[in-house]
């Protein structure tokens, strides 16, 4: 990060693209806290994160939800348990009432009745939906998506993509994703933000940046390399 300096508003659904090590993971991070900048401000709802102790930042944390890029559930738990981890870990509710959560939480995604399954049975895509039934579980204020449809062919991927949509406009949640996948991106995106060289070089509507000419913006949407030398034969 060189100054990277972005605003997301409530209820908005932000996509942050750039080539692979531009820092898009590294600024997930620093939005729940896992990493902290050396310079700058968090700020999230008008209070900067940066500098909280790890106590006062556990209640912000509990208004995001992260779905991961591998979806990270625990092998030895069933997909109820998975999806029922933090609220167990949090102790506040009733196995009974848990249990209505964990099917409210499972039927948004489409995976109604799946409870007793194990992460080994599941598919790719099934995997990435209870990784997003585990993470809106807690009606999460801002949800965090890291490349949520790496992996996964293209029906697949757009049923993700459908789901997505659908979390934000059931829980008017405040999405923030990372992707490379740009179909992705068109899909889910009210704004689009382009990292480079550590600063936010781009940022516009998702049919500004398909008419945008600038080379660098152009050749990434359309994944054209520049790089290598033509080959002589």
């Amino acid at each position: 990060m060189r100054g990277l300096d972005l605003t997301v508003n409530d209820d908005e659904s932000l996509v942050l693209i750039g080539r692979s090590g531009t820092g898009k993971s590294v600024t997930l991070k620093s939005i729940i806290g896992l990493l902290k900048p050396d310079k700058g401000e968090v700020l999230i709802d008008g209070e900067n994160i940066v500098s909280m102790k790890e106590k006062k930042l556990i209640p912000f944390r509990r208004k995001m939800g992260m779905l991961f890029q591998n979806a990270a559930l625990f092998d030895s738990m069933s997909v109820e348990e998975n999806v029922a981890f933090s609220l167990r870990e949090d102790r506040r509710m009733k196995d009974k009432e848990i249990k209505e959560k964990v099917a409210e939480a499972l039927e948004a995604v489409d995976l109604a009745g799946q409870q007793s399954k194990m992460p080994a049975e599941l598919s790719g895509g099934m995997k990435k939906r209870v990784g997003l039934a585990r993470a809106v579980i807690g009606h999460p204020k801002i949800m965090l998506y890291d490349e949520p449809t790496a992996g996964l062919d293209p029906i697949v991927a757009d049923s993700i993509n459908k789901l997505i949509v659908r979390v934000c406009e059931k829980y008017k949640v405040t999405a923030i994703t990372v992707t490379h996948d740009m179909t992705s991106a068109y899909a889910i995106a009210d704004r689009i933000a382009m990292l480079y060289n550590g600063q936010i070089y781009f940022q516009g509507t998702p049919e500004e940046i398909q008419k945008s000419s600038d080379p660098i913006i152009y050749d990434f949407v359309n994944g054209i390399s520049r790089d290598l030398p033509v080959l002589e034969l």
